[in-house]
């Protein structure tokens, strides 16, 4: 398994000690850390400095997370990814975040491991979302015409198929839920409860039947992802 690339990586959170145990661990994973204790050092550093991802708690003395992410989102020349550090678990806290520009939520106390995976999981998709072209072992999809490949070889999907693909391949190490894939695929359109059941069929027999191993996998009881290394 490849080593995961290193990221830089600002974390602005006022209590010391969780601070320290984020920073012990993430520069032994042998990522590049940068750390600010308050909102308003953090919110500078966030504009001057080139960072892969930003950790930000949400409650921070004087300017707190919420207005330090709005401030990045508004002044920032690019989409920074955000992570968003809360002892807070209500679900308008979580929406708060959301609507001012975080991109994902971790609720303390948290594993570092888990800490970890997730800020790959986000560097990566926004890397994925930015380009045209996804390339993930021997499947490449090309986002503007619609058109994926597997050994280089072109893959007949019909259009549900490919969507769900996408989603899959943009998601990428994560696995996506049941739920999450419904969602994407109908929104809030009612549909039959075997419906996704029927089209996973019939992308695995495009993806995978003509193939000498499958990419996509069940995870049972919680969704699918793609398993790009061969077992």
């Amino acid at each position: 398994m490849n080593k995961p690339a290193a990221l830089q990586l600002l974390l602005i959170e006022d209590e010391l000690s969780i601070a320290k145990n984020i920073a012990s661990y993430m520069e032994q994973k042998g990522h590049i850390f940068d750390y600010a204790s308050n909102g308003k050092q953090g919110l500078a550093l966030a504009l001057q400095q080139y960072y892969d991802l930003i950790i930000l708690d949400l409650n921070l003395p004087g300017m707190d997370g919420l207005q330090v992410c709005q401030q990045i989102r508004q002044q920032a020349d690019r989409h920074i990814p955000l992570l968003m550090l809360t002892a807070r678990d209500s679900i308008n806290d979580k929406l708060a975040g959301f609507t001012v520009g975080t991109d994902d939520y971790l609720t303390k106390p948290f594993s570092l491991q888990e800490l970890e995976v997730r800020c790959l999981a986000l560097c990566r998709r926004h890397l994925l979302q930015q380009q045209h072209i996804i390339t993930l072992g021997p499947l490449v999809l090309d986002k503007q015409r619609r058109i994926a490949k597997r050994d280089g070889q072109p893959l007949a999907l019909n259009a549900m198929g490919y969507n769900i693909l996408l989603r899959l391949a943009e998601a990428y190490p994560q696995v996506v839920s049941r739920s999450e894939l419904s969602q994407h695929l109908w929104r809030d359109e009612p549909t039959e409860s075997d419906a996704l059941r029927s089209h996973i069929y019939q992308l695995r027999n495009v993806l995978d039947k003509p193939f000498a191993y499958p990419l996509l996998k069940t995870v049972f009881g919680v969704g699918f992802t793609l398993e790009i290394t061969p077992q």
